[in-house]
């Protein structure tokens, strides 16, 4: 069925789901009214105004842009960089790849796989399907501009049409009330601005080797489900573009998208500027989601995905521009850039902090171009890899960024001399309250990453006081990272979860309650002390919990290279009468105690032995399962340790050291 079928436009708009997206209700003639549908699904009466672009601005960027659409990369005409891709060893085994798979139909995506996630709020069956999907794409366009023969052109072209005819580009999970599905109204979210792109960049690059009536098809489908909506945002604020005006991944992914998509397909200069404009508008909000200290409270996975289409964002408008529009010159770049160097324990090891996947790291990719393009210098895992030897990317202009020469690569690669020896001994986000502390000399292998800050961060989890202890590679105390998504993660029932709540967190549990959800619940810090020896770190927790009776609770670490090194953990609490209190350790190691007061966790080269003093009598320790729905069906165990009664004032000091081989 046509995306513009008027039987699937006949119904009125009648309310606005709960989803970050932007829609346009449509009607049975095929006029649009705009309606709002931002995170809380309410829709406005009043008719907002649309957003205050410079007139001035849009001008001089207007005279910046060439006359014509131009598309990041060379066209299929321009042989010589897809030569050198072509010989490069990843892109040699892609050709290869798709030579066997010529012919074959793309994957399908059913009703059944995308109504999955409305039916059972399992987001996994849709995405797979439509994730298949997107990369049979790409991978065909490359193959095509690889080879320049014609091989792959029919199974483009219908790959094109079977796209164009989806029913909805939104993915399940943004499209909960089906509305896309059902035709309704259309959503411009992650997926849509990632399919716009590559959808205008193959239309750029193969250009009249393409079928005439698929070209006319892809304008239009363009058009439709994403240029008309945005510019109605741009000149009458309707429908409202929630993630325009978001700080969080979601900002610089649509924007990336829309805006790549606009450059490559819009025929005036004009309206080009405006998308232009609007993108500079777009990434001071985005970027005033890190802290100045360049901290990325989305965590590492997050940085990835949010900040490398900053990347890509900056990269186009600086080709599109002539240099003129030069976003990685703005001030906070240079701090979000290092974030992944300065969020690293130990060498390869990072923390799952947030909605992160434990064992995530920094993409190589983003930070050699970052820090090539700041003038920095870049770590030896990082040196050469940009060039043909990064090889194919979902997404199509990403290849381009990476793979061919860019504002990056016009700047000479300056080699670090990474050792160990030259680790700093602490990374200190200030603002974001998160040290990075790392082992010297004899200690050189052991570290840990403190986390502070407060429990409404983006993609949060009720974590503050939370820790993570690396030894080797090995982090056998750790924060257990993201659940598996599901529509209970970002309902109100988000922190029924164990593992987003503070249970499934290296805190304290206070007179049987957990930590509270929200900004008010945040740490205070009390003191810091940096030395070579030592780190300390005190932070005041007691606003984290909702206890009348509580009075003062404060941890402190303190962070020892002496040795081997150490990490010692104290909490102390006070409470107006007697109460329940206690700490926990996460693991997903075995464990077994020694003795009353003793701890070991992990295997044998990356273990700890963890000492337990708790100021009323003896300890009391108990480990239990936390049964959620995590990636690799990961099984995290919490390992409780509690005062042995009721007291109105207690301590209990863990001393955490590698363990003796």
């Amino acid at each position: 069925m046509s995306p513009m079928d008027s039987s699937r436009r006949s119904r009125p708009y009648r309310r606005c789901a709960a989803v970050f997206g932007l829609r346009v209700a449509m009607f049975g003639s095929g006029a649009f009214t705009f309606v709002l549908a931002g995170a809380i699904g309410v829709a406005v009466a009043a008719q907002p105004s649309g957003v205050p672009l410079d007139p001035q601005r849009v001008a001089a960027i207007a005279a910046q842009l060439p006359d014509k659409p131009r598309g990041l990369g060379p066209t299929i005409d321009q042989r010589e960089p897809w030569r050198s891709l072509a010989a490069a060893r990843p892109f040699a085994d892609l050709s290869a790849r798709m030579k066997k798979e010529v012919g074959k139909p793309m994957p399908p995506i059913t009703d059944d796989d995308y109504l999955d996630y409305s039916r059972t709020g399992n987001r996994q069956r849709g995405q797979k399907a439509i994730g298949a999907r997107d990369n049979r794409f790409a991978d065909l366009v490359l193959a095509e501009c690889l080879e320049a023969e014609g091989r792959f052109l029919p199974d483009i072209a219908a790959a094109l049409r079977s796209i164009c005819e989806e029913k909805s580009w939104t993915l399940p999970a943004h499209d909960a009330d089906l509305r896309n599905f059902k035709g309704i109204e259309y959503s411009i979210d992650l997926r849509t601005a990632a399919v716009a792109w590559n959808l205008a960049t193959a239309d750029y690059w193969l250009g009249d080797r393409l079928p005439a009536e698929v070209r006319a098809l892809v304008k239009k489908t363009l058009r439709t489900r994403v240029f008309d909506i945005y510019e109605g945002y741009l000149e009458r604020g309707k429908p409202r573009v929630h993630w325009a005006e978001v700080d969080h991944n979601w900002n610089a992914v649509c924007t990336a998208g829309v805006t790549g998509a606009a450059l490559a397909m819009i025929d005036s200069p004009q309206i080009r500027a405006r998308y232009v404009a609007a993108a500079e508008r777009n990434t001071q909000k985005f970027l005033s989601g890190f802290t100045d200290d360049g901290y990325c409270s989305e965590g590492v996975g997050y940085w990835n995905y949010g900040f490398g289409h900053f990347l890509y964002l900056a990269e186009t408008l600086h080709q599109a521009t002539g240099g003129k529009v030069d976003l990685f010159a703005l001030p906070k770049v240079r701090a979000v850039a290092q974030f992944g160097r300065n969020l690293e324990i130990l060498p390869g090891v990072y923390p799952a902090f947030a909605d992160c996947s434990i064992g995530s790291k920094p993409s190589q990719l983003i930070q050699a171009f970052m820090l090539r393009r700041l003038g920095l210098p870049l770590p030896p895992d990082q040196v050469g890899a940009l060039g043909p030897a990064a090889g194919p990317q979902r997404l199509l202009a990403a290849t381009a960024i990476y793979c061919l020469p860019s504002s990056a690569t016009a700047h000479p690669e300056k080699p670090e001399a990474k050792s160990d020896s030259n680790r700093p001994l602490r990374s200190v986000f200030d603002q974001a309250g998160i040290v990075i502390c790392r082992g010297a000399g004899t200690s050189v292998g052991f570290g840990a990453a403190l986390k502070g800050g407060h429990n409404a961060e983006h993609h949060n989890h009720n974590d503050v006081g939370s820790f993570v202890v690396a030894v080797g590679q090995t982090t056998p105390l750790l924060d257990p990272g993201l659940e598996t998504y599901t529509a209970r993660t970002f309902s109100k029932q988000r922190y029924v979860s164990n593992v987003l709540n503070s249970f499934g967190h290296p805190v304290p549990r206070v007179a049987g309650q957990l930590q509270r959800s929200g900004r008010a619940a945040a740490a205070k810090v009390l003191r810091t002390e940096w030395s070579d020896q030592k780190d300390v770190f005190q932070l005041d927790l007691s606003a984290c919990y909702e206890v009348s009776s509580l009075r003062e609770l404060t941890r402190t670490f303190t962070f020892s290279r002496e040795g081997r090194g150490s990490l010692t953990v104290e909490d102390r609490v006070r409470f107006e009468r007697p109460e329940s209190f206690e700490t926990a350790l996460i693991t997903l190691l075995a464990w077994r105690q020694q003795g009353e007061s003793l701890l070991r966790i992990g295997p044998e080269s990356g273990a700890v032995e963890v000492a337990v003093e708790v100021s009323a009598g003896p300890p009391k320790i108990e480990a239990v399962e936390i049964k959620e729905n995590l990636p690799q069906n990961r099984v995290p165990l919490r390992i409780g340790i509690a005062t042995a009664k009721p007291a109105a004032e207690a301590t209990i000091r863990l001393t955490i050291r590698p363990a003796s081989p």
